[in-house]
């Protein structure tokens, strides 16, 4: 950091005048040249954070100077021996990317808040209607149900139950229309001036360089205008705090075209137009690009800078005639004497004001001092006035400022070298060889007459891997050559690789441990054992560790959107595309035109409401799932909670639902209970007459059962005596016809044996005369058995006659 310069600035207790001239504007403009460029010591303060600055910025592309590490490896400045590549290894630009994308990634909803008195009125209405119906919600019902009257101006089913839920309703679900139409307002202005591509730039800065910067103008032709401001160029007064909010002077250099100088102020003359060229050019001192020197005469450095301070403003009141008061602004000079008479007083206060100023390098020409025509006030603090520029640096300390890449640019270094390193031992290593000892191969004999010389050794050793040797020479003699062939092995080298490639490692290390930025915030190397959950507490530590730079970009979001805010008024009452700029906003919501017309009556509040990183969402989705799964809250809750973006409302808005759910829950089981215990004595009723119905049809059933019974017996009796009858009748006929047939039988068996018998004699008359006749002629006895005939005709065998 450059030494301190003591700076003179006039003194600010003056009359108004004496700050409106010229010559106070010089005296400013010196001022802070003096404290910036003075070339008092070795350098000035402006180039020194230049110098600083392009360095951080080099080393977080991967474009640092390479001369350090030529130093470190020449010797006496040689570098004829080391072909090596100097290009820088690229390592901060990962980590600058994973913040700086990371970051632009959050999303964020800008937040007005009306805080005039017509906005607070409406709120403090509608929240004590609210209360009010919260009270009468019982008395509210009871009309509606008996008379069907509605008298709450809020619907019963959405009316808060408590002054808890309550404070969430205010927060979630009121906003005045104002509101919205602010909200958009600010939208379109941001959108219009492509603020996303400013906050990656700022937020760019705030990793690599450690601040960042915003400025908001207004111009009749282009309204509201937010630029990116490079913090390089700054100048401000000596400040202890990250935020700059007590500094008293801000500006910026620029390099413009002499052309863009005249056309700004057309009234320069040709003879200060030539000194202005000729000075800037000659004390060009302002440049800091190491690698390309600025020496265009058609550019001239000149400083736009803010100066703060206060005027007086004095009024003489004079009674009138009426008895009344009338109030007439003079000069702070105004200070009528004691002993003057005349029925008039002096009031004054003093008020913050800012100058605007230009001022060409150099040659300390002052082009324009004159009192800021577009002061951003806020009409709920008029006295106060802020400045154009919105800066932040959330790592400042006396003046020094410090940066994430500027915390590793030393292990940056380190990794660079150790890289050269690498390049130089892998160039001086040669591949593994060996050892041929010819004196050992011409003791060879191979016996055969085959030659054994250097080149059949090599062949057969490479081909094969064996060697032939001797022990003894062709004298008996020890050979010391035994082993012709041996294979020599470089592994010195392999050690020194893997010693610096530990070495690039413990500096990769070195860096992820200064900065935060561990493994699991890019998914780089995850280990493969780690649980889900741990990978991600790691992440989300991570993302601690940077959060001072998403803080501090927020930080510049919500300044430039207040700012932008007070801006609008400036439009909607004097810029020209007034009804051009309603118009874009009305497109997006008709509703909010006539409370746009007016916006610039109104005094907000602007806030910025981050959308919850993926750890919260986590955490705020584990909540609801274990509510799902335990049936405390209905999927339209879960539904509601995730759109909400604050984690903290959507955990009171969660316990509120759980209790109402289980108060739901609660009275519908009472409900469910006097419901079954009605139900129950209903039934216990209807059973008792369907028991009573049931015993009565038994007993009926049973009476008609034993009337039928008595019948069905008669009828069988009845046909039982008829069926006897007849059977009797049939037995008895049947009898008749069997004692008819048995006596037709035995006559039959009767007459049968007779007629058998006079048979038989016959046969056996003719048997006796066969016999006869056989013992005659000797021929062999007849069989006077009967064939076929041993059947009597009634069906009886003779079998039955046999010897027993």
């Amino acid at each position: 950091m450059a030494e301190s310069v003591h700076v003179n600035f006039p003194k600010q207790n003056v009359s108004d005048d004496e700050k409106n001239s010229i010559e106070y504007g010089e005296k400013i403009a010196k001022a802070i040249s003096a404290e910036w460029f003075s070339k008092e010591t070795s350098a000035s303060r402006y180039t020194t954070n230049a110098n600083n600055f392009h360095k951080l910025r080099l080393y977080a592309r991967g474009e640092q100077s390479i001369q350090k590490y030529k130093d470190e490896l020449s010797i006496n400045g040689d570098l004829s021996y080391l072909n090596l590549d100097w290009t820088p290894v690229p390592i901060i630009s990962k980590f600058v990317d994973i913040v700086v994308n990371g970051i632009s990634e959050r999303l964020y909803d800008i937040k007005a808040y009306s805080q005039s008195p017509n906005g607070v009125e409406k709120r403090t209405k509608y929240m004590e209607d609210v209360l009010q119906d919260m009270e009468m919600a019982v008395f509210a019902q009871e009309a509606k149900r008996d008379f069907d009257m509605d008298i709450t101006s809020s619907d019963l089913k959405e009316l808060p139950e408590s002054s808890e839920e309550l404070g969430i309703h205010m927060q979630l679900n009121y906003k005045q229309s104002v509101e919205l139409a602010e909200e958009q307002a600010i939208k379109t202005v941001m959108q219009g001036n492509n603020y996303d591509l400013t906050e990656r730039r700022f937020y760019y800065d705030i990793t690599s360089i450690g601040i960042g910067a915003t400025k908001t103008e207004f111009n009749k032709s282009e309204g509201a205008v937010v630029k990116y401001v490079d913090p390089a160029n700054l100048v401000y007064s000596h400040t202890d705090s990250p935020y700059f909010d007590d500094i008293y002077y801000v500006g910026e250099v620029k390099a413009i075209p002499i052309n863009e100088l005249i056309r700004e102020f057309p009234d320069l003359t040709e003879s200060q137009i030539d000194e202005i060229i000729s000075k800037n050019n000659k004390n060009n001192t302002y440049r800091y690009n190491s690698r390309r020197s600025l020496k265009d005469d058609n550019m001239v450095h000149v400083i736009y800078f803010n100066y703060k301070t206060y005027n007086n403003e004095v009024y003489k009141i004079k009674k009138t005639g009426s008895g009344g008061d009338k109030a007439i602004k003079k000069t702070d000079k105004f200070n009528p004497p004691e002993t003057m008479d005349g029925n008039f007083t002096r009031e004054a206060k003093k008020l913050e004001v800012l100058y605007d100023g230009v001022m060409v390098l150099g040659c300390d020409k002052i082009l324009k001092w004159e009192l800021s025509k577009n002061m951003i006030r806020s009409k709920s603090d008029f006295n106060k006035v802020k400045m154009n520029y919105s800066i932040v640096a959330p790592r400042m300390y006396e003046g020094r400022i410090e940066s994430l890449v500027g915390r590793i640019t030393g292990f940056a270094d380190m990794i660079q070298l150790t890289h050269l390193k690498l390049q130089q031992v892998m160039a001086k290593m040669v591949p593994d060889g060996v050892y041929l000892d010819a004196d050992g191969l011409a003791e060879i004999d191979l016996g055969n007459g085959t030659n054994y010389n250097p080149q059949e050794a090599l062949n057969m050793f490479f081909q094969t891997g064996s060697v032939i040797g001797r022990s003894f020479t062709s004298e008996g003699d020890m050979n010391p050559g035994k082993v012709p062939i041996q294979e020599i092995q470089s592994s010195s080298k392999g050690a020194k690789l893997q010693s610096l490639i530990g070495t690039y490692n413990y500096y990769l290390q070195m860096i992820r441990d200064v900065t935060g930025l561990n493994e699991a915030r890019d998914g780089s190397m995850p280990d493969k054992n780690a649980l889900v959950g741990v990978q991600k507490l790691a992440a989300a530590n991570s993302n601690t560790a940077t959060r001072h730079i998403l803080q501090s970009g927020l930080f510049l979001t919500a300044e430039t959107a207040e700012k932008l805010s007070l801006r609008i008024s400036d439009i909607l009452e004097y810029s020209p595309t007034k009804n051009a700029f309603i118009q874009a906003i009305g497109a997006h919501n008709v509703a909010t035109l006539e409370e746009i017309k007016e916006l610039h009556l109104y005094d907000f509040g602007i806030f910025i409401e981050l959308a919850p990183d993926e750890e919260e969402k986590g955490m705020l989705e584990n909540n609801i799932q274990m509510a799902l799964q335990q049936q405390n809250i209905d999927l339209e809750d879960a539904i509601d909670l995730r759109e909400i973006k604050s984690v903290k409302l959507a955990n009171q808005l969660l316990k509120i639902r759980r209790k109402k759910k289980l108060e739901r829950d609660r009275q519908m089981q009472l409900e469910n209970i006097q419901a079954q215990t009605q139900s129950n004595t209903q039934s216990a009723q209807q059973a008792a007459q369907i028991e009573l119905q049931k015993n009565q049809a038994v007993t009926q059933s049973q009476i008609q059962l034993e009337q039928a019974k008595s019948q069905f017996e008669t009828q069988k009796l009845q046909q039982e005596i008829s069926a006897k009858k007849e059977l009797m009748a049939l037995e008895f006929q049947y009898n008749m016809q069997l004692k008819g047939i048995e006596t037709k039988g035995l006559q039959d068996r009767e007459k049968s044996k007779e007629d058998r018998k006079d048979e038989r004699t016959k046969i056996q008359a003719s048997q006796q005369s066969e016999l006869i006749d056989q013992r005659n002629s000797k021929k062999p006895p007849k069989n006077f058995e009967s064939a076929g005939n041993d059947t009597i005709g009634g069906g009886f065998g003779l079998e039955a006659f046999g010897a027993q």
